[in-house]
């Protein structure tokens, strides 16, 4: 049993104020594997005051000593890859394949692609020509508070850590409690590189308790959150108060439309997509609209798809989905698996209860459902498991009037060999991101959505923007060094 019950606070190991012990549990067997402690209010606020008084020292640092550290970062890293994969695929239940190929890399791309950002902000920048005694400064916005999920852990705390340090910005993470330890070695991998007392430190708890005291925290001038949008409401009302900045990246229930023009692989693709992850990913194409004219075929694919996606252990090498991370989201999964079977749409593959062989830990049968109407439970809310719908569609009209008929808009997908048809839909749908025939978003593009999907920008030189402020000056000297 690991046992990780300290906090990492102002540069050192510390004991919890009050020791409250929680368990991690290990999905794939639904055993105790570790445990923490959660953090109260003494815990939150040494931490607080610890990124406060690092703030000025930091923040005066030149840019490019910052961007070393995080050079450093990235290799230590690198070096800790393998422990990475094994702490994440334990925590939170991904293949430790999928740990290592996915879930450790997912970190090091935002780091190397915050690290070539870098070069593209200009920390102080002329207004215009025709104001030559302006300038426009761009600084760090103080101490933050970054709450980060479970689902991918180190895809969002390198999304919040790394474009904070960049900035200048001290903080205090809050890693879910259900998947704390990759966050506890990346921690380890933070003090190892160098980074200065202070300037990073870690709280485990709850969002009710260490959640709640960041966001209401006064001297936490921002708060980045990444998970359900009903918790993101929660943490935007607590944060009114102190009127800070709130940045939150939150579920989706994305749409990926199939024109009967797509390539032969495109409903492959897609089903794989919703799949991945064991479909625990807010930016999941769990809506699969298929033109009509090929809408029998592809239900046929996407039922010979789920048949043949695997479901086994975390600890177990090799090419299949795990479970999903605790027992509260198999038992919300399993409510609305049945919710579309009662409210009649046709289930294809899968279906209520454990794959075959399984009997112990949080495993879902990879489910398919056609003949979905717009409105069903399953149309409309966030399931967060290996669960697809199908919907047909008779003209592009109708397809976006669908897809857009949602209170999410995080990604939405297109697969058609029609440039001009790819280019209007990409327009007309309501969401922060298209990603059309299969083809990845580039390095460093900005990721976040609209409407109940949070607004944040996350990524890139976006990313690093949000730790900023903006200030305007006039009557600079223009003799003076710049």
């Amino acid at each position: 049993m690991i046992r990780k019950t300290d906090f990492y606070i102002d540069g050192a190991w510390v004991a919890p104020a009050a020791q409250r012990d929680f368990d991690v549990i290990d999905p794939s067997t639904e055993e105790p594997c570790a445990v923490i402690s959660l953090g109260d209010k003494a815990d939150t606020d040494a931490a607080v005051a610890a990124a406060k008084r690092a703030f000025g020292p930091w923040s005066a640092l030149p840019p490019a000593e910052r961007l070393g550290i995080v050079k450093k970062i990235l290799e230590v890293y690198t070096a800790r890859a393998e422990e990475m994969a094994q702490a994440i695929s334990l925590e939170m239940g991904a293949p430790i394949d999928l740990a290592r190929s996915s879930q450790v890399t997912a970190g090091a791309f935002h780091i190397k692609n915050f690290i070539r950002a870098m070069d593209q902000i200009e920390f102080i920048r002329p207004l215009g020509p025709h104001a030559p005694n302006d300038r426009i400064a761009l600084e760090p916005i103080g101490v933050v508070g970054l709450i980060t999920p479970w689902n991918w852990p180190m895809n969002q705390v390198t999304l919040k850590v790394i474009p904070a340090l960049l900035a200048g910005c001290t903080m205090v993470l809050k890693p879910s409690e259900v998947a704390p330890l990759s966050s506890l070695l990346f921690a380890e991998i933070l003090d190892e590189a160098g980074v200065p007392k202070g300037v990073f430190n870690l709280v485990n708890g709850d969002g009710a308790g260490v959640g709640t005291q960041l966001s209401t925290h006064p001297d936490v001038e921002m708060i980045s959150f990444t998970g359900s949008t009903r918790a993101g409401k929660a943490i935007s009302v607590a944060a009114a108060e102190t009127l800070k900045r709130v940045c939150l990246e939150l579920g989706g229930k994305g749409a990926n439309v199939v024109f009967a023009d797509a390539d032969e692989k495109a409903v492959k693709r897609g089903v794989l997509h919703c799949f991945n992850n064991s479909g625990q990913s807010c930016n999941a194409p769990t809506r699969m609209l298929v033109e009509r004219p090929i809408y029998d075929q592809a239900v046929e694919i996407a039922r010979e798809v789920a048949e043949k996606t695997a479901v086994a252990s975390a600890h177990e090498e090799g090419r299949h989905i795990g479970p999903v991370v605790n027992e509260t989201q198999y038992d919300k999964i399993q409510a609305l698996i049945q919710k579309g079977i009662d409210e009649g749409a046709r289930l294809v593959a899968g279906g209520t209860g454990r794959p075959e062989g399984l009997n112990r830990g949080y495993f879902v049968r990879p489910t398919v459902f056609a003949d979905v109407t717009p409105g069903m439970t399953i149309e409309r809310e966030e399931i967060f498991g290996p669960v697809l719908s199908m919907i047909p569609f008779e003209t592009e009209e109708e397809a976006v009037r669908i897809a857009n008929d949602t209170a999410y808009g995080l990604t939405n997908y297109v697969q058609s060999e029609d440039p001009a048809k790819r280019n209007r839909m990409a327009r007309a749908l309501r969401s922060g991101m298209v990603e059309m025939n299969g083809q990845p978003r580039g390095a460093g593009a900005p990721f976040g959505g609209v409407k109940s999907s949070g607004r944040a920008r996350e990524g890139g030189t976006w990313g690093i923007e949000e730790f900023l402020e903006v200030k305007a000056i006039s009557g600079w000297g223009v003799e003076a060094a710049e």
